[in-house]
């Protein structure tokens, strides 16, 4: 008997080696997947004789369980890649496995109908942003936003009794519920977060003020009321330009002529320079430099073409 057992445990450690052995980063073996129920974002990998291809319907073990996911690529840069985040595919999906998560998500919204009615019936202060069966069918999950902290536990055990599952209920944050929820941005595409996104990275106001953007919350701020997760996407191209720019305020000798900076486009890479008696010059980017001991000043051989440029100012 005890042979047996030692036999056992070493079988177990050699599969625990094998599929470590699988699952470890290799070029041309390691994909993106998008998780469909959750929306999240997920590093996985075949087992050696599986072929996979962009576009394919998958079942993969997900943090959650068995779930079915959408394979997005491969991974070509394996340096930010854990070996511990790599999730197991089970198998491409089949017609059948398709038909059956269309089937369980029916099943998921007559859950969340029924979630919605306990809640309300508790008057838990609490709002159910989404529901769904594991793939396995072993627990249904509902996500959950709320403002502090809610006992659910008598929740839990009415929903149990009714639905005959485990029940798992998880407390999200608004910008995640965004994310799970997705939605058309005002720029007209699909929320970031959604479609693009597989990290929410933080978002600050100083963000905006790097690029020049209005700081009105309202305009700043996604449905998630949440600061844009854009703001975060051209900050660094930003801040490399600001090094090269003068910072609005800035004094500018010229001429015999004292300017101070207006406004400075990024974008276009002009920058406005006013004086007192309402004098105004306007000067591309590259026409003012860095002086060796600090400050700023206008580059000499630009200045016949900065009088040009502004003959009619």
């Amino acid at each position: 008997m005890r042979n047996l057992t030692l036999l056992m445990k070493k079988d177990k450690k050699k599969q625990t080696e094998n599929s470590s052995e699988e699952l470890a980063p290799q070029p041309g073996n390691l994909w993106r997947a998008r998780v469909i129920s959750t929306n999240d974002f997920e590093f996985c990998s075949p087992s050696l004789d599986m072929e996979i291809a962009q576009g394919d319907f998958i079942i993969m073990l997900t943090r959650y369980g068995m779930d079915l996911a959408q394979i997005l690529g491969p991974v070509s840069n394996l340096a930010s890649v854990k070996t511990t985040g790599i999730r197991r595919i089970v198998r491409i999906a089949s017609e059948k496995d398709l038909s059956r998560f269309h089937s369980l998500e029916k099943l998921g919204k007559k859950a969340f109908e029924i979630c919605n009615e306990k809640i309300s019936e508790l008057k838990l202060a609490m709002k159910l942003v989404s529901s769904h069966y594991t793939f396995d069918e072993r627990k249904i999950l509902f996500f959950f936003t709320a403002e502090n902290r809610v006992d659910f536990r008598e929740l839990v055990r009415l929903l149990a009794t009714q639905l005959k599952k485990r029940i798992e209920l998880r407390q999200i944050e608004a910008r995640e519920e965004t994310r799970v929820v997705g939605g058309v941005a005002v720029c007209g595409r699909l929320y970031c977060c959604h479609s693009i996104t597989d990290q929410l990275a933080a978002v600050s106001i100083k963000m905006a003020k790097v690029q020049n953007l209005s700081l009105n919350l309202l305009k700043a701020s996604g449905p998630c009321n949440r600061l844009l997760c854009c703001l975060s996407y051209e900050l660094e191209n930003y801040t490399g330009e600001r090094k090269l720019m003068p910072r609005r305020g800035a004094r500018i000798a010229h001429e015999g002529v004292i300017y101070e900076v207006g406004e400075v486009n990024m974008l276009s890479r002009r920058i406005q320079l006013f004086a007192s008696g309402g004098r105004r010059i306007c000067v591309s980017a590259s026409s003012i430099v860095k002086k060796t001991g600090g400050g700023w000043k206008i580059r000499s051989d630009k200045v016949d073409e900065l009088a040009a440029e502004n003959e009619g100012i």
